[in-house]
């Protein structure tokens, strides 16, 4: 059974199909999905939080999105810290720095996650962490601002890596995990399976990011959570390893990460 650890099934993008698309993603072997309520506005995390409290399957996270990090003020802050007292939200997010498109100011950026990561300790969550940048700058950022603010009392989880394997291993030692998407499977993965290989199965996740990112095989259309296999048979290739162990081994991440119970 596998978990995907980071997709976006509250969006618009799933209106029409959305039952389809969590019965397909069941029949496919996943067991749970995180909806990530960030990265369509504020109070887009209400429509991840009421999938969640509709289905025992699907957990919902909440936060602001780094592209969203501008809107934030006094009246969301205090919607976010509402929602994340409840049951079913595990963990805040996802958050970070996005230098790459600059949708909200840098300084702004590092402010608003900075802020969130006070929230998680405060509560005793993880973090789903979005990062991105064409440099070194968005990756060094965020990596201080971690250390800073959590402590060393935080746990948290790099979803949709793309970035090098000494910054992975450097994350790993500051207490954070690591997730793969689709892009993992892509022909041209630009080396992102050399990192997978070298990482320790025992920190990694899997997800799809869906509506976005669909695995090689299904590239041009809608991504959903059913196609998490893909990106889990790809780890399990380059980790030489048999599906059904990477299976076991990320959802059990995914569990441990995210104090998940054990799947009915």
């Amino acid at each position: 059974m596998w978990i995907d650890s980071h997709c976006h099934v509250s969006a618009d993008e799933f209106a029409e199909d959305r039952a389809a698309v969590i019965a397909r993603a069941r029949e496919a072997g996943v067991e749970r999905m995180l909806a990530i309520g960030a990265g369509y506005g504020v109070d887009h995390n209400a429509r991840a939080l009421a999938l969640a409290e509709a289905d025992p399957a699907i957990h919902a996270t909440v936060g602001v999105h780094p592209h969203d990090a501008e809107t934030l003020d006094d009246a969301g802050r205090e919607k976010l810290r509402a929602w994340l007292a409840h049951p079913r939200v595990v963990a805040v997010g996802e958050c970070g720095l996005d230098f790459w498109y600059l949708n909200s100011p840098k300084e702004i950026q590092r402010e608003v996650f900075a802020e969130q990561l006070a929230w998680a300790r405060e509560l005793d969550l993880p973090v789903s962490i979005h990062v991105r940048d064409r440099g070194p700058e968005g990756y060094e950022d965020l990596l201080a601002i971690w250390r800073r603010e959590g402590g060393g009392a935080l746990e948290g989880v790099l979803h949709c890596y793309t970035h090098d394997l000494p910054f992975a291993r450097r994350a790993l030692d500051a207490g954070l995990w690591i997730s793969f998407s689709g892009i993992l499977t892509f022909k041209r993965d630009r080396g992102l399976r050399d990192v997978a290989a070298a990482l320790p199965l025992d920190r990694l996740l899997v997800e799809t990011d869906a509506p976005l990112l669909a695995p090689e095989g299904h590239r041009g259309r809608r991504n959903e959570p059913a196609w998490v296999t893909v990106v889990g048979e790809t780890l399990a290739r380059v980790h030489g390893r048999p599906v059904e162990e990477v299976a076991r081994a990320t959802a059990a991440n995914a569990r441990r990460l995210f104090r998940l119970a054990e799947a009915p």
